[in-house]
């Protein structure tokens, strides 16, 4: 299916509509507390698209803005619509004090800053304008260009705004890199390797994509002088950072050699890997920072706008636009599977028949969706079978483990019209889960044993996820999954990952959330794994439950800002949220029942909040990118948690049990040797 077809158009803009209103049980109930249940039950169904998924906006800051009209920039098209209409929502977005933030509420932040003003530039804002002149003086006042991340400094490169002495070296050879050095293209993020492979090839080539139409941001230096902040000596003289810097400055020396033995080899292989990887995607990772850089990486080697692989990958970029009056926002990813698997689980637990025609559909969708072809993650999983779920609709090399987990407790309350075709993908599913756990017992969200620290001392690894080591918020769901299909807590994985997340419990009693912002997530996501594996009464949980009672809200909410990643003393504080006192009240839910008061302040709160139409309200963003870099705000996340913490205090507060589970394995069927699954 091509992204411009009207089939795909159809599909993934128009709202299916669900005429079968969901049979709910009712007990002893509040009758205040049943009304919020069924509205929340409707409004989720209404939002379900005609093929059966779910999908939601996806919402992130405006550095997405600033990155497509320097993409329209590169493919000489500045006069395009669509830049004029970028240019208004980064105008939009302009804080009080100049700069541009990156969640609401937050400071603003310099190379998001910087970032804005050189796309704003481009769109043909003067200089002197007043909020370009307010701009510039925030962006000196937060450190200035010197200061910006090392992706800023490399755009800027690319077209010729700055040298490429200021940006950092990302040679071709480091896909030649063999896979025992303790520097090689996989032992980075999967996200890291989708967006340096095509821009190690731009650092190769280095193509003159000079514009007379911009004229540089030069005034943008703080004190030119210092123009190499970013590249300063760490002041101890034996560090990684040191050692880092000294091979990133003997690249470019090697740069300025007439004669590179591997150079050609190297491109070879970095448009061998660029190619494979956008074949079997919706977009080069389905994220739009790879998606463009794969753009860019094409025209250095000699394609024009338009090549049909170039207009595929414009088309799925431009599928991710989100239109509203006279401006137009960028969604970083997509998420249907992962909007699909909650609101289904969620709809479970508020007891809609596993036959309800939405919920048969969106099981069979999820079903279609199995991944059952070879991905990055195989380099170090190399004797596991195929069987994880992507975040988006297509992306075959980066199935992840939360997603797999979650599909995996959705589809165990359903049914499927090919049942055996469905027992199948389950249990590949579980098997998959299983073979993904970390040597140290936790997992991580796409590759096994992802965390070589060393590496982000390296001069690019400043969007603070170079690697993917275990975090507690997805250790948590696959432990939460693998026992609700009957793992116990003597299992050797389960026992690992206990002792992991033991190990993670912060002094207070908390757990980081890596993916959800953040302690109240982190916490949350544990306490329901706990639960699903019977260690609920354990001295950790009632720790973890003392302090979720400690940071709950006098209006009987949960929140917590972006800022409880700088800053740690702010762990579970801020303005109360549908989404964060959903996942408070779970985590309540799973360790003290239904009858503690803070519970019942909890379920006040959300049903208090409710709207007439079953929806909750939501501006913060409480979803996770790059802790301290990118956040995100996930648009159903305020409807589906809600709906699942009152449904499971329902439930629990009257002896219902939700749909039953249609799958329960025996997990000696199960490969577990030497610790591995």
């Amino acid at each position: 299916m091509t992204p411009d077809s009207a089939e795909m158009q159809e599909i993934r803009t128009s709202t299916g509509t669900a005429t079968q209103r969901a049979r709910v049980p009712v007990a002893r109930v509040d009758s205040r507390l049943d009304a919020a249940v069924q509205r929340a039950v409707q409004h989720l169904l209404s939002l379900q698209f005609s093929d059966g998924y779910w999908w939601g906006e996806l919402e992130a800051d405006t550095t997405l803005e600033s990155d497509c009209i320097l993409l329209h920039h590169i493919l000489q098209d500045v006069q395009n619509p669509r830049v004029r209409r970028f240019a208004n929502y980064i105008r939009k977005k302009q804080q009080a004090d100049g700069g541009w933030n990156i969640y609401p509420g937050g400071p603003a932040e310099l190379s998001t800053s910087v970032k804005a003003y050189f796309a704003l530039k481009i769109a043909g804002d003067l200089p002197n304008a007043p909020h370009m002149e307010h701009a510039r003086k925030r962006i000196h006042e937060l450190g200035g260009l010197e200061r910006t991340n090392s992706y800023v400094r490399f755009y800027l490169a690319m077209i010729g705004a700055i040298g490429w002495d200021l940006a950092p070296a990302i040679p071709p050879e480091l896909l030649l890199l063999p896979q025992w050095m303790f520097v090689n293209l996989y032992d980075m993020s999967s996200w890291t390797r989708a967006i340096i492979v095509p821009l190690s090839i731009i650092y190769a080539l280095k193509p003159d994509w000079r514009r007379p139409t911009f004229s540089g941001v030069d005034e943008l230096f703080a004190n030119r002088a210092n123009a190499k902040a970013a590249f300063a000596w760490s002041p101890k003289v034996i560090s990684w950072r040191n050692i880092f810097l000294a091979i990133d400055r003997t690249l470019k020396l090697h740069e300025r050699l007439p004669w590179k033995p591997f150079r050609q080899r190297a491109i070879a292989e970095a448009k061998r890997w660029l190619f494979e990887h956008i074949e079997r995607s919706e977009g080069l990772a389905t994220i739009i920072p790879a998606m463009a850089n794969s753009i860019y990486a094409m025209l250095a080697v000699g394609a024009v706008p338009g090549d049909p692989l170039v207009r595929r990958e414009l088309g799925w970029i431009n599928a991710y636009e989100i239109e509203e009056d006279d401006t137009l926002r960028m969604q970083p990813c997509i998420s249907p599977v992962w909007d699909t698997a909650i609101a289904m689980v969620s709809l479970e637990e508020a007891g809609v028949e596993a036959s309800h025609p939405g919920l048969k559909r969106a099981a069979e969708w999820l079903v279609d969706h199995q991944i059952l072809g070879p991905g990055d993650w195989q380099v170090k999983n190399k004797d596991a079978a195929p069987g994880g779920w992507a975040f988006e609709f297509r992306n075959d090399f980066f199935p992840d483990v939360d997603d797999t987990a979650f599909v995996l407790m959705a589809l165990q309350r359903a049914v499927h019209t090919d049942a055996h075709r469905f027992e199948q993908g389950v249990r590949r599913g579980l098997a998959w889960v299983l073979s993904m756990q970390n040597r140290d017992g936790g997992w991580g969200a796409f590759d096994r044993d992802n965390d070589k620290k060393l590496l982000t001392n390296i001069p690019f690894a400043d969007h603070n996820a170079m690697i993917d080591p275990s975090s507690a918020d997805v250790a948590a769901r696959s432990i939460e999954c693998l026992g609700n299909f009957g793992w116990s807590s003597s299992h050797p994985a389960v026992q690992k990952a206990l002792a992991y997340l033991r190990r993670e419990q912060t002094p207070e009693g908390a757990w980081y959330g890596r993916w959800g912002v953040n302690y109240v997530y982190g916490t949350s996501g544990v306490l329901r794994a706990m639960e699903a594996i019977g260690c609920n009464d354990s001295v950790e949980c009632r720790r973890a439950v003392d302090w979720l009672k400690s940071v709950q809200n006098a209006d009987g909410g949960f929140g917590e800002s972006c800022k409880s990643y700088n800053d740690p003393k702010l762990k579970g504080i801020g303005k109360s949220t549908a989404s964060q006192t959903a996942w408070g009240l779970i985590g309540l839910l799973a360790t003290v029942g239904p009858d503690d008061a803070a519970v019942s302040r909890a379920v006040a709160w959300l049903t208090e909040h409710q709207g007439e139409d079953g929806s909750w309200d939501e501006d913060e963003f409480t979803g996770t990118g790059f802790p301290r870099v990118f956040y995100l705000k996930y648009h159903l996340y305020r409807n589906s948690f809600p709906l699942y913490a009152l449904a499971r205090y329902r439930n629990m507060q009257n002896g219902i049990k939700a749909t039953p589970q249609t799958f329960q394995f025996d997990p000696n069927q199960f490969k577990y040797r030497n610790g591995r699954g």
